[in-house]
C-alpha cells in the first residue's frame, strides 16, 4: 500500500504500506502436526541466529567520535569510539532481550554528549496509542530519551519523548505528544514545552548558532509548513506557507537561509488508482528573517521526476560553495545531484546504472559520502560499496571494493570514514577507512559468539532468469552443492522496496531472513531468494512497474519464474517446491499457494496482506463519499482480484501463518480473515501467533521461535533427505 503525506517525523514521504513489513508464547497447530524429522544439518537455528547486528551508526560534527548500536541475541547496547585510534567501548549495560529499541543516536555538536531513544516502533505505518510491549511486561513501556556524558558516567534518563536534536549551545529539543519540548542533558529540572504550535511537529533542526529551531508543522496531513522558532524573541515564523507539503529543512552554514523540499498538498480531482501518475517535487530556499522563499529547482512532470522513495528520500543537504545536494531518479536511477542555492541547472554527480542509497556529508561539506550497488567486482549490483564524490564535479572515488558489503558511511573525522560492513559469511560489524580509500580497518566492536557457525555458511550465488513477459529478474541461490536431489524453496522479501543481497543485510529484518535461508540450505534445501519487480537496486522503472500490487500483481509472475528456474536445476526435485516470506513476501507466498498449489507444495506466510481491497478506502481517504470517484469501482475489483483470497478455490497446499497481534504495518485482521477462509474450506493450515509483538519482531526470542517453527514446518511438509 502507498501512503502519501507526512511520516512519523513529519517529513515528506511516499511510503509503501508494507515498507517496513516484518513479524513466543502461543502456538496453535493442526492435529496433523508431528515431530519434525531429525536434522542432517551442521548447525542449529539458535546458532545461526547468534549473529551480532549493527542497526545504526552516527558521528559527531566536531571532534573525532562515532557511536553505534550493537544487538546480540536481542540485547541492545550503545558503543562509542574516539579518534584517532577509534577503539570501541560500551557505554550502556542493558542485559535483557526486552524488545526495547535503541534508535536515533545524536551527538551534541561538540561531541561531549550523546543521546539516544529507548523504546517505540520507528518503522510502523501508523501510530498506536501505546508503545510496544513485546515481552508482555506488566509495567507499561514508555519511549524515553537518555543522555551519556562521553567523558564518563552512566546514562541518565532525560525525558519521555522522541526525535532528539541538540543545539551548538547544548540545548536539547525533542518531540513529545507531537509538540516540541526541551530538557536538560543532565536530567535535572523539569522538562517543558518549548512553544505551542497548532500542527503536529517534527524534523527538528537547530540553526548553526543554536539561536533558532526549524521544524516541520504537519497540518491535518494534507499540507505542512516549515516553522522557525526564535529562542530570544520567542516568536514563530512560517516560511512561505502554502497549500503544499513542505519538509526536509536544512540550514545554510551562515544560518540566514533554509532550504526545503515541496510537493503538492493533498486534494484536487481523484488520481487514477490503476495507472501511475507523476509526483513532482521542487526545492526552495527561504530567507529566515523575512520568511520569503523562492524556488531554485523543479523536477520534470514525469514518472522518473517523481519524489524519490529510496533511503533518505530527497537527501537534501547544504554543501560547500553555496550548493544544494539532493537525490532524484531523473535518469532512471536514484542519483545525487547538486544545484546552486540561487537556482540553476542540476549537475549529475553520480552517473551510471546503479543506485545511490545511504548518504552523508564530509566534515568540510566539499564531498558527499554514500554507498551504492556498483563496483569493479562481478555482481556488485547485489552488494553495497562506499564512495566519495565532490559536490561540484561528477568524479566519484571508490573507498571500498570486493565481495564484502559496506554501507551507512559517516564522517568520523576530517580524514576518516566510519561505516558498517559485512560479508557473505561475516555478520555486520563496524570499520573505518581513509577519505582516500586507504587503510580499511575493522574496529573490532565485540567478538562474534563462538557458537555462530561462520565457517559453515554458504556463499550465495547470483543468478538471473526471465519472467513470462520477458523481464529479467535477479536472485541469490543458496545451495550446498553436494549433488543430492533436494527440495527447493523460494524466498520472497518484503517491502516491496527492498533488495536482497549477496551477504548479510543492512536491515535487521532481512539479516534474519538471510540467516534462515542459510539454515535451510545447510539442512538440505536449495533456496532461491527472488528480487522481484517493485524492489530497489535495478532502476526506477523496475521499482515502479505498471500493474503491480493491488493494480494487477504483475510481480507475481517473477515469483513463478523463480520457481520454474529452481525446478529446472539438476539437484532440485521439481515436485517439492516450497515458498516463504514476510510482509509483502507473505502476500506473495499466499498468492503462490492460492494460484499455484501445483507448483508450491507448502508455504510459510509471515504477516502477509491477503485482501488489497480492504485498504482502498485508506488510500483514497474520503473520496468514496464524494461525487468524484474516479476509477475507484474498477480499482476495487482489480485490487480484490490481485489478492490471494480471490483465488481460494485453487488453494490446496498447507500453510503456516505467523504474525504478532500488535502489528502496526499489516493489520492482524488480515491473518484472521485468511484463517477463517482456510478453515471454511477445510484446507490444512497452522498458526503461530505472538501476543504483543509488532511487525518486525523486537525480541530475539520471538524470531527464534518463529524461525524454528518455519524450519520445522518445511521439515514436515517438504522433508529433505
Amino acid at each position: 500500500m502507498v501512503e502519501r503525506g507526512i511520516n512519523a517525523s513529519n517529513s515528506i514521504t511516499m511510503r509503501r504500506w508494507c515498507g517496513a513489513l516484518l513479524a513466543c508464547s502461543a502456538l496453535c497447530v493442526s492435529p496433523a502436526s508431528a515431530q519434525a524429522p531429525a536434522s542432517s544439518g551442521t548447525f542449529t537455528m539458535e546458532q545461526v541466529l547468534a549473529y551480532p547486528f549493527v542497526p545504526e551508526i552516527d558521528a559527531a560534527e566536531k571532534g573525532n567520535a562515532i557511536a553505534f548500536v550493537r544487538v546480540l541475541k536481542g540485547v541492545r547496547n550503545v558503543w562509542v569510539a574516539d579518534g584517532p585510534a577509534f577503539e570501541p567501548r560500551q557505554v550502556t549495560r542493558y542485559t535483557a532481550d526486552d524488545g526495547q529499541e535503541i534508535t536515533q543516536l545524536t551527538f551534541s555538536p561538540d561531541g561531549k554528549h550523546l543521546v539516544y531513544v529507548r523504546g517505540g516502533d520507528h518503522d510502523a505505518n501508523w501510530e498506536a496509542k501505546l508503545p510496544p510491549d513485546p515481552d508482555s511486561s506488566t509495567t507499561e513501556p514508555v519511549v524515553t530519551i537518555w543522555a551519556v556524558q562521553l567523558s564518563g558516567g552512566a546514562p541518565i534518563k532525560v525525558a519521555e519523548g522522541d526525535a532528539p536534536a541538540i543545539s551548538s549551545r547544548g540545548e536539547l529539543a525533542y518531540v513529545n505528544d507531537k509538540q516540541v519540548w526541551t530538557a536538560s542533558l543532565t536530567g535535572k529540572g523539569k522538562p517543558k514545552r518549548l512553544f505551542f504550535d497548532r500542527g503536529d511537529d517534527g524534523t527538528l533542526k537547530w540553526s548553526p548558532d543554536g539561536a533558532k529551531l526549524a521544524f516541520v508543522s504537519d497540518r491535518d496531513g494534507d499540507h505542512s509548513f516549515i516553522g522557525v522558532y526564535d529562542l530570544k524573541t520567542k516568536a514563530l515564523t512560517y516560511l512561505a506557507p502554502s497549500t503544499d507539503l513542505d519538509g526536509y529543512p536544512t540550514w545554510s552554514p551562515d544560518g540566514m537561509r533554509i532550504a526545503f523540499a515541496r510537493v503538492p498538498g493533498k486534494g484536487g480531482a481523484p488520481k487514477p488508482l490503476l495507472k501511475q501518475t507523476p509526483e513532482p517535487f521542487s526545492l526552495w530556499v527561504a530567507d529566515v528573517a523575512s520568511g520569503r522563499a523562492s524556488r531554485v529547482w523543479q523536477s520534470p512532470d514525469t514518472l522518473r521526476g517523481s519524489f524519490p522513495e529510496t533511503a533518505g528520500e530527497v537527501n537534501l543537504n547544504w554543501a560547500d560553495g553555496d550548493r544544494l545536494v539532493f537525490l532524484a531518479d531523473l535518469d532512471n536511477w536514484p542519483h545525487l545531484y547538486s544545484v546552486p542555492a540561487t537556482g540553476g541547472a542540476p549537475l549529475l554527480l553520480t552517473p551510471g546504472d546503479y543506485m545511490v542509497e545511504h548518504v552523508a556529508m564530509s566534515r568540510d561539506r566539499k564531498s558527499v559520502l554514500y554507498d551504492a550497488n556498483t563496483g569493479t567486482t562481478a555482481d556488485d549490483n547485489d552488494r553495497r560499496h562506499l564512495f566519495r564524490v565532490p559536490v561540484d564535479a561528477a568524479a566519484p572515488v571508490a573507498l571500498t571494493s570486493g565481495t564484502s558489503l559496506e554501507w551507512s558511511p559517516v564522517a568520523a573525522s576530517p580524514t576518516e570514514v566510519a561505516f558498517i560492513d559485512a560479508g557473505p559469511k561475516a555478520p555486520p560489524s563496524v570499520s573505518e577507512v581513509g577519505m582516500d580509500g586507504s587503510g580499511v580497518r575493522d574496529l573490532g566492536a565485540g567478538a562474534v559468539p563462538k557458537e555462530f557457525p561462520e565457517n559453515q555458511l554458504i556463499v550465495p550465488r547470483a543468478v538471473s532468469f526471465k519472467a513470462a513477459d520477458g523481464w529479467t529478474i535477479q536472485g541469490q541461490l543458496f545451495d550446498n552443492g553436494d549433488g543430492t536431489r533436494k527440495p527447493g524453496i523460494i524466498f520472497v522479501h518484503g517491502g516491496p522496496p527492498r533488495q536482497m543481497l549477496l551477504g548479510w543485510h543492512y536491515m535487521d529484518y532481512y539479516s534474519n531472513s538471510y540467516a534462515v535461508n542459510q539454515y535451510l540450505a545447510n539442512h538440505g534445501y536449495a533456496v532461491l531468494s527472488v528480487n522481484y519487480r517493485l524492489g530497489i537496486g535495478y532502476g526506477h522503472d523496475f521499482h515502479h512497474p505498471d500493474h503491480a500490487g493491488a493494480a494487477g500483481a504483475a510481480e507475481y509472475q517473477d515469483v513463478v519464474a523463480g520457481a520454474k528456474y529452481l525446478q529446472a536445476l539438476p539437484d532440485v526435485d521439481p515436485a517439492k517446491i516450497g515458498i516463504w516470506g514476510g510482509s509483502y513476501g507473505g502476500y506473495l507466498t499466499a498468492m503462490g499457494l492460492a494460484r499455484n498449489s501445483d507448483i508450491f507444495k507448502a508455504g510459510v506466510d509471515m504477516h502477509g496482506v491477503h485482501d488489497w481491497s480492504s485498504f482502498l478506502e485508506v488510500w483514497v481517504g474520503k473520496q468514496p463519499k464524494r461525487y468524484e470517484k474516479g476509477d475507484l469501482d474498477e480499482a476495487m475489483k482489480v485490487a480484490f482480484e490481485s489478492s490471494p483470497i480471490a483465488s481460494m478455490d485453487g488453494w490446496r497446499s498447507p500453510v503456516l501463518l505467523i504474525q504478532g497481534d500488535d502489528d502496526r504495518n499489516v493489520p492482524f485482521a488480515q491473518t484472521i480473515d485468511l484463517a477463517r477462509r482456510l478453515e471454511k474450506r477445510h484446507l490444512p493450515f497452522e498458526q503461530f501467533v505472538i501476543p504483543n509483538e509488532i511487525h518486525g519482531f523486537l525480541r530475539s526470542h520471538s524470531w527464534l521461535a518463529a524461525d524454528t517453527a518455519t524450519a520445522d514446518f518445511f521439515a514436515r511438509t517438504l522433508p529433505a533427505q
